[in-house]
C-alpha cells in the first residue's frame, strides 16, 4: 500500500510547483474521471481548488434535500469516494495524486450542509473549507501523513469539511 502525500511535484522554470502530469486514463476510464472531479482536477495548478470550484457547481445545481437526505446524499459520496480515489490511486500509481479531487467535492458539500442560503454563505463556506484544506491543522495533518488508501485520501478533506462547517455555522449563529 502505498502511504503518505504524493511527493513527486517538479519546479518549472519560474520556480513554481507543478503537481503530477495528469494520466491519459482520467479521459478514458470513467472511475479516474470521476476521482479527478468530472475532470477539474487535471488543471496544471491548484488543481484542489478547481476541484473545489467544480464541487460548488455541483452544488448549485442540487435539488432542494431536508437534512436527513442530504446527510444521506453525504454518506453516500464519501463511500464512493473512499473506493473511487483509492481504485484511482494505486491504477495510477500515486497515492492522493493532486488531481484527484472527488474528496474536495464531499468535504465542499460537507461544509455546506446547512448553511444559510445565499452567495456570500457560499462564498464563505469555500473560502474557510479551502484554508483548512490548505492549512491542514492538526488532526487533519495527522490524517494526511498516516490514514492509507482511499480512506486517507478521503478523511483529511473531510476533518476540513467539518471544521469549516463548525465555523460557517458559528459565524451563521453570530450574524444572523
Amino acid at each position: 500500500m502505498l502511504r503518505g502525500r504524493c511527493n513527486s511535484a517538479v519546479t518549472d522554470i519560474s520556480g513554481m510547483k507543478v503537481m503530477n502530469k495528469t494520466p491519459a486514463s482520467v479521459w478514458r476510464n470513467p472511475v479516474h474521471f470521476l476521482a479527478f472531479g468530472l475532470g477539474s482536477g487535471a488543471a496544471p495548478r491548484a488543481p484542489g481548488t478547481f476541484g473545489t470550484v467544480a464541487a460548488v457547481v455541483i452544488y448549485l445545481l442540487l435539488p432542494p434535500m431536508g437534512a436527513g437526505v442530504y446527510l444521506l446524499f453525504l454518506a453516500l459520496s464519501f463511500v464512493v469516494g473512499v473506493w473511487l480515489c483509492g481504485r484511482t490511486a494505486e491504477d495510477i500509481g500515486v497515492h492522493d495524486h493532486g488531481g484527484i479531487v472527488w474528496d474536495e467535492f464531499v468535504g465542499l458539500w460537507l461544509t455546506m450542509f446547512l448553511a444559510p442560503p445565499g452567495w456570500v454563505w457560499l462564498a464563505l463556506g469555500f473560502l474557510l473549507f479551502r484554508v483548512f484544506d490548505v492549512l491542514k491543522p492538526w488532526p487533519i495533518d495527522w490524517c494526511d501523513k498516516y490514514v492509507e488508501g482511499g480512506l486517507g485520501i478521503m478523511i483529511d478533506d473531510v476533518l476540513a469539511g467539518l471544521m469549516a462547517l463548525a465555523c460557517l455555522q458559528l459565524i451563521a449563529v453570530l450574524v444572523l
